[in-house]
C-alpha cells in the first residue's frame, strides 16, 4: 500500500473500505491498539481553527475520507483517494465482523434513549455479537477517566464512539489507550441513524456527494447556517489548494 496522502496538511490513508476492514481485523487479531480517524469537508475546515481537533485527528493511527467530496478533492487536487470510507458503512461492517469473529464491543454515546433503541436494533440485526457495555454520551470532561476504565473492565475489543466532533476525536486522543480495546472508531451520528431516529440519504444521493443536503432538508434550521458556511469554505479551500499546487507557466522572453 503507498503512503499517506496529504491533503489541506492533514495526512489521508488511500485506503478502500475492504482495506479499512481488514487493518481493524488485522488489529483485534494481533491485540494492538488502532484509532481509527474520519475526516469530511466539514471537519477539514474546522481543523483550521481548531488545534485540538487538528492535533487528535493527526494522532490517530489511520485517517480515511468519510465525505465524498474529500474524495473529489484529492483526485483534483493530484492526491487521488480510492474511495469514500463512509463511517456508518465501516460501522455496520466492523459490528457484521465481530460478529462472525466473535469479538465483543462498546457503545458510548448519543442519548439513553437512543442508546437503548440503537441496542434493540443491534440485537434484532446481529443476534450473535457479544455487546460488553453501552453508556450514553453525556458526561463532564472529569468522568473520562472513569468512563474509560469502565470500557477497559468490560474487555471489549472494539469501542464505538457515536458523539459530535470534536468530543470524540479528543476522547480517543487522551483516553482511546487507555480503554484497553484494539480499535477505537468515531461514529458520530450513526447511533441515531441505526436508532432510527434520523434517515439516511439513499443510495443515489450518497454517490452524488449529496448525502449532506439529504441531512439539511431534515433539518434546515439546525444545519442550514452550517453546512452552507462549511461547504463554502471547503470549496474555497480547494481552489486556493488548486492555485498553490499548479505550476505557474513560463515566462517568455520576448527580447531580440
Amino acid at each position: 500500500m503507498s503512503g499517506r496522502r496529504t491533503l489541506f496538511g492533514v495526512g489521508i490513508d488511500p485506503l478502500t473500505m475492504d482495506q479499512t476492514v481488514q487493518r481493524c481485523l488485522d488489529a483485534v487479531r494481533d491485540e494492538r491498539p488502532l484509532e481509527v480517524g474520519v475526516v469530511n469537508a466539514a471537519k477539514l475546515v474546522t481543523m483550521r481553527r481548531d488545534p485540538r481537533l487538528r492535533a487528535a485527528v493527526a494522532g490517530c493511527d489511520l485517517v480515511v475520507a468519510d465525505g465524498q467530496a474529500v474524495v473529489w478533492a484529492s483526485r483534483l487536487l493530484r492526491s487521488p483517494l480510492p474511495e469514500r470510507v463512509a463511517g456508518i458503512d465501516l460501522f455496520m461492517r466492523l459490528l457484521a465482523a465481530a460478529e462472525q469473529h466473535g469479538h465483543s464491543v462498546y457503545f458510548l454515546g448519543a442519548t439513553k434513549d437512543v442508546l437503548r433503541r440503537m441496542n434493540r436494533q443491534v440485537a434484532l440485526q446481529f443476534p450473535g455479537l457479544k455487546v460488553a457495555g453501552s453508556r450514553n454520551g453525556y458526561f463532564d470532561d472529569a468522568e473520562q477517566p472513569e468512563i474509560a476504565d469502565a470500557v477497559r473492565a468490560s474487555g471489549a475489543h472494539l469501542l464505538f464512539l457515536g458523539m459530535t466532533s470534536p468530543k470524540k476525536e479528543i476522547f480517543t486522543a487522551a483516553y482511546g489507550r487507555r480503554t484497553g480495546v484494539h480499535v477505537v472508531h468515531g461514529v458520530g451520528g450513526s447511533f441515531d441513524i441505526l436508532a432510527g431516529v434520523t434517515r439516511r440519504a439513499p443510495l443515489a444521493w450518497q454517490r452524488l456527494g449529496l448525502e449532506w443536503l439529504y441531512r439539511l432538508l431534515q433539518e434546515p434550521r439546525r444545519l442550514a447556517r452550517r453546512y452552507l458556511t462549511t461547504n463554502a469554505a471547503f470549496l474555497a479551500m480547494t481552489a486556493r489548494e488548486l492555485v498553490r499546487r499548479t505550476p505557474a507557466a513560463p515566462s517568455v522572453n520576448r527580447s531580440h
